[in-house]
């Protein structure tokens, strides 16, 4: 079973992994950018997201082993790789597990530490979305609305929408699955997991995925690890300050 990708532009590889309920559509607008600074940007969906096939299993072992396959079909060697959030997860894996494949390495708002549960709401309202008479993105977005109060993630969340048929809307992510391996999603990196590469983690000054005491953690395990923080930004930081999340990026890859 192959991921699903948009590959854009010519040069080194530059692989970017979306999170958890997102998929590659995600990082469009980005994925351009890196094009246009000389990279083959790879905008992969992971297994049960996006257009990628659904499977029963899901955990960070699998999504690892999805990305070594996708590089070997693809023949990439000597990435960048770039994971926000689960997707940092799956990177941090990766990079850990075929160190090889990897040249630099970025992670997006998260660090390797266990996170509890926190997208029940979310995962309910979705849950809640009855396509048999939501027939409108409008009539979803108000459905979400009495789970998810942000406007901005009820945007983001319904960016899954697409027409199965004429009239007929459904998700493109494997709801049932995810959400029976939610638990998956905040498990903590293994404790014996190490890359030594050069590493940079980018966390979103009002977000509080990476916080002070996560340094040492980040530290054990990426060893030429760096923090930086983008400013007036949350957990969507990309999203939310494009412009200062690019420039860390290609100053780092570059």
């Amino acid at each position: 079973m192959q991921l699903h990708s948009n590959i854009t532009g010519e040069g080194k590889p530059f692989i970017i992994l979306h999170g958890f309920l997102g998929m590659s559509d995600n990082w469009k607008t980005l994925g351009k950018e890196f094009a246009k600074a000389g990279f083959q940007v790879h905008l992969i969906d992971q297994r049960n997201h996006g257009r990628s096939f659904h499977s029963e299993a899901f955990n960070y072992d699998l999504l690892s082993q999805d990305l070594k396959d996708y590089c070997d079909t693809h023949n990439l060697k000597d990435i960048v790789l770039l994971g926000h959030s689960m997707g940092g997860k799956t990177a941090m894996l990766f990079a850990s597990q075929f160190p090889d494949y990897v040249s630099k390495l970025l992670i997006a708002d998260i660090s390797p530490r266990f996170y509890p549960i926190h997208h029940d709401a979310i995962l309910e309202g979705l849950a809640s979305l009855d396509f048999n008479t939501l027939k409108t993105r409008g009539a979803a977005e108000e459905q979400l609305s009495n789970y998810v109060s942000d406007y901005g993630t009820r945007l983001f969340l319904l960016k899954n929408l697409y027409w199965v048929e004429k009239g007929v809307l459904g998700l493109r992510i494997n709801l049932d699955v995810l959400t029976d391996n939610v638990s998956e999603v905040g498990e903590a990196l293994p404790m014996h997991s190490k890359f030594e590469g050069d590493t940079l983690f980018l966390k979103g000054d009002k977000s509080e995925y990476i916080a002070a005491q996560d340094e040492s953690i980040i530290k054990a395990h990426f060893s030429n690890a760096k923090i930086e923080t983008i400013s007036n930004a949350g957990h969507w930081l990309h999203a939310e300050n494009p412009k200062d999340f690019y420039n860390a990026v290609i100053n780092f890859v570059n």
